[in-house]
């Protein structure tokens, strides 16, 4: 049985159309705009996403640096405080257990952001390999979040903000922030690839931030959007979605995540020694433009000729762009920018070409 988010009633009464989506109930879009609308509203002015689905878990105790550096793959070492950090989780083989952002909150105790369907096998998973003195604790049902993207974004959160509430900084955060009179965390982070926050607060606050957030942007152009502007925005910046580019069989250096493993920081993390011995990766993640008449979904498969040579991951055809596009895993010869491929869509093959990732930058 799905379960609903502290915004469940206000998408209701904003005019959400509701559905199900990684155990919850969320809005897909709303009625007075719909996808498109709300995904230009994004990448030209402001949006506003409920978020609150999304796992929230505490790290604390003098050994928990050692722990997240074992278990993730990034090195928190050199973080500073309020200091925000992407990384994948590693099962023993390679695989990617999830992927998720750690702030640093002060020494000893971090703040870790987990997607929304795997939050408990995440929690179960730190719980079962922590060593040392250090508590895992998950505190999602304490929290709601909301996303506000977009170039005017920031400017509408400032505008009902109090001062210092506002970071500075690209993946860094306030943790003793006030919104709307609201004691909150506003980070610099999203998942749109535009300018934004995204704000996490008490869950029974979420209803009162959601309409002050509208009121502050209601006149800038800032809607409420839903699930489906939430991902053509993600597929266009190229940004990962687990279970489609990545999961417990694929390794990160396979979705191209390379930035985010450090194979030479001082701890072992998880899964290192699986990723050392796999060598150069021979699977790797493309962008394709479909050429052909045709929009891709994900796990359709793709052809070179006669020849079965990968899958796509996630597809669809984005606003912002005339043509389809998608995101697929081919062996690493099929990588280079301008190769042709088919891609089977419901039994008809379809032409596509390797174009380079992200398909949109800021």
């Amino acid at each position: 049985m799905e379960l609903k988010t502290p915004l469940y009633d206000t998408h209701v009464r904003y005019g959400g159309k509701m559905v199900p989506f990684a155990g919850y109930i969320l809005p897909v879009q709303y009625k007075s705009s719909g996808v498109v609308t709300e995904h230009k509203a994004v990448r030209e002015k402001a949006g506003m996403f409920d978020v609150s689905h999304m796992g929230e878990i505490l790290c604390e105790g003098p050994d928990a640096l050692n722990n997240l550096n074992m278990m993730l793959t990034n090195d928190f070492t050199s973080m500073v405080d309020e200091q925000a950090r992407y990384s994948p989780m590693c099962n023993e083989h390679g695989g990617t257990v999830d992927d998720l952002i750690v702030y640093k909150m002060e020494d000893n105790k971090y703040f870790i952001v987990v997607n929304a369907a795997n939050k408990d096998k995440d929690y179960a998973w730190m719980c079962d390999h922590q060593f040392g003195d250090v508590t895992f604790t998950d505190v999602s049902d304490q929290y709601a979040q909301i996303a506000v993207q977009g170039p005017l974004a920031k400017g509408i959160v400032a505008k009902i903000a109090t001062e210092g509430s506002m970071p500075e900084k690209y993946y860094h955060a306030r943790f003793n922030a006030e919104v709307a009179g609201i004691p909150c965390i506003v980070s610099n982070t999203g998942y749109t690839g535009e300018e934004g926050v995204e704000i996490y607060l008490p869950a029974a606050k979420a209803e009162e931030m959601w309409d002050a957030i509208y009121e502050a942007g209601k006149d800038d152009g800032l809607i409420p959007c839903g699930l489906g502007a939430r991902d053509t925005l993600r597929m266009e910046a190229a940004m990962p979605l687990y279970g489609h580019e990545m999961d417990d069989d694929i390794s990160p250096r396979e979705a191209g995540l390379m930035f985010a493993i450090k194979l030479k920081k001082e701890v072992d993390f998880i899964g290192k020694q699986a990723m050392i011995d796999a060598g150069i990766p021979q699977i790797v993640r493309v962008g394709l433009k479909i050429t052909g008449r045709g929009i891709a979904r994900e796990h359709q498969d793709i052809y070179d000729g006669d020849k079965k040579i990968g899958y796509t991951t996630s597809g669809t055809k984005c606003p912002s762009f005339d043509y389809p596009i998608a995101m697929a895993r081919v062996p690493r010869e099929y990588k280079e920018v301008g190769t042709k491929v088919e891609i089977d869509i419901r039994g008809r093959r379809v032409e596509a070409e390797v174009i380079e990732l992200p398909f949109y930058k800021r």
